[in-house]
């Protein structure tokens, strides 16, 4: 049993931080890499990317939003109540190296995921870029915490409540436009993933993007995750889950994604990433 030590609602309740006890996972865990987590013997087990890990309290921190009937689970566990089962750290742990400039471009849920290759990317001395996008300012999360570690944060919301009004590929856009970015590294809704690495293929920036496609076993053996890339079939859980962006095939993940939706304009799907912006 996996217990949780801290738990904060953000975004009026639709998204939740746990902070979970867990320090085999902690002690192993790197940047990129995630967990499969099950709330009970009946519950879906569902793949999260870690957004933090603390080996000397040996805890492990997840952010989900609430979309379906697990992460609704999910919700109902408080402090001192347990998840049955973790397993991890999965996938490959993100490269990180000393380039210059870079870019880091955050969407939705997809912030919590950026934000220790952010610091880790920020640590090794390069100077950082963020710019992190919500639909409104009421659903913005780790404000904070991004600029704590970034150079320069831009925030930008879809309805001009909160910062540059429209999407952050039009801030990225003004960036890349001002010259010398090394790297850009982009986790949020696909479509969000998909433009950023269109734009950044026009100038030339290697671009990289964390998938986080249906999934089961998380070892490469269901092969429920198998993405485009390149041409060649790969699969998210030991693959990935992070790809080089410029060939990544957005539209076959689309199709994937949705192969469970009930209704594309509200999906009730955890494993949905499309609209969780």
């Amino acid at each position: 049993m996996f217990k949780i030590v801290n738990r904060k609602e953000m975004a009026g309740g639709t998204i939740v931080m746990n902070e979970i006890e867990a320090p085999l996972i902690a002690k192993k865990a790197k940047p990129g890499q995630f967990v499969i987590l099950k709330a009970a013997e009946t519950g879906e087990r569902i793949p999260l990317t870690m957004a933090d890990t603390n080996p000397d309290k040996g805890t492990i921190t997840i952010i989900y939003m609430v979309v379906g009937k697990s992460t609704a689970l999910f919700k109902t566990l408080n402090i001192g109540d347990s998840y049955q089962d973790i397993i991890g750290p999965l996938g490959k742990p993100t490269h990180l190296e000393k380039m210059g400039k870079v870019v880091c471009v955050g969407g939705g849920t997809g912030t919590a995921v950026l934000y220790p290759i952010t610091r880790g990317l920020k640590n090794i001395g390069n100077y950082v870029i963020g710019i992190v996008g919500a639909r409104s300012k009421d659903i913005l999360i780790l404000e904070d915490e991004m600029k704590a570690i970034t150079d320069e944060l831009h925030i930008c919301t879809d309805d001009g409540s909160y910062g540059h009004h429209g999407f952050v590929t039009e801030v990225l856009k003004t960036v890349l436009q001002a010259g010398d970015i090394k790297q850009v590294v982009a986790i949020g809704p696909v479509p969000m993933m998909k433009f950023v690495s269109k734009i950044t293929k026009e100038f030339n920036v290697p671009t990289m993007v964390s998938l986080n496609p249906i999934m089961v076993d998380g070892t490469g053996m269901c092969g429920g995750c198998r993405v485009s890339v390149g041409g060649e079939t790969k699969f998210a859980c030991v693959d990935g889950p992070e790809f080089d962006g410029h060939l990544v095939d957005y539209d076959e993940l689309t199709r994937r994604l949705q192969a469970y939706c009930e209704d594309e304009k509200k999906c009730y799907n955890d494993f949905c990433t499309l609209q969780q912006a």
